[in-house]
């Protein structure tokens, strides 16, 4: 059973790159100048790519330490780019997703102790919350909005950052990754209201999902850098966009 397990997670992983790098391709061509000017880097900065293409954010490395914080929300079934951060810096990783496909697989996973795994997700408020989750046993991050008639209704707990940090008495994150499937907009919203401080914020923006998509991340890019963050860079298809706070610069 556990080669099975072993044998499904490598064949799962290499689909959802291949379709994901599909996807990625045909919207990187698709690109309008004009919708992706606000998601163009505004700093340069060493930057690698930490994980799969499907699950994977730039990142700046020359930031973190083995005393360095991540937080990693929307685990999925790719965690690749949190074992990046523990094999290049040997970090302690906090990965949330309170989806029950992502929380089996996690439990399924032979995991280092510095990944510490919650089953609870991140949204402007906390509370048990309605959650829609696809009928296919993949994560939704890899497709386009799922239609109505594709998903399932459940409720699943879910917390605001500040109450996230107060439960584990965090006051600084080196870097916080999210994949949270169209919450971000709400989630950035209220960042100026953080009670904690964010180094690196690395973003998966579900534009596609909304007709105002673009509005949303602007208005979220505004926001960002009023609050002292700087862009340093973007994926091809500007879905994944990597913040820096400017107090990392001086």
């Amino acid at each position: 059973m556990a080669i099975w397990k072993k044998f499904k997670t490598i064949v799962n992983y290499y689909r959802l790159n291949v379709q994901a790098a599909l996807r990625k391709k045909k919207l990187a061509r698709s690109i309008v100048q004009s919708e992706i000017n606000h998601l163009m880097t505004t700093v340069t900065l060493p930057i690698k790519w930490y994980g799969s293409g499907y699950g994977g954010f730039y990142i700046c490395p020359q930031f973190l330490t083995e005393k360095s914080i991540v937080y990693s929300f929307g685990i999925g079934k790719d965690i690749s780019f949190d074992k990046k951060c523990m094999q290049y810096h040997s970090c302690e990783v906090f990965g949330f997703d309170p989806t029950p496909v992502a929380v089996q697989w996690v439990k399924d996973q032979d995991l280092p102790d510095s990944f510490h795994f919650y089953e609870y997700g991140l949204s402007r408020a906390s509370g048990s919350m309605e959650f829609f989750v696809p009928l296919e046993k993949i994560s939704g991050s890899l497709f386009e909005h799922h239609a109505l008639d594709k998903v399932r209704k459940i409720m699943v707990d879910m917390l605001s950052l500040n109450d996230i940090v107060l439960r584990f008495r965090h006051q600084h994150i080196d870097v916080l990754k999210m994949d949270i499937e169209g919450a971000e907009y709400d989630v950035l919203l209220d960042a100026g209201r953080w009670n904690v401080s964010v180094d690196q914020l690395l973003v998966e923006f579900h534009d596609r999902m909304f007709p105002d998509g673009v509005d949303r991340s602007r208005q979220v890019v505004k926001i960002l850098r009023e609050l002292g963050y700087q862009i340093f860079a973007a994926s091809e298809s500007f879905e994944e966009v990597s913040f820096i706070h400017e107090r990392l610069l001086h």
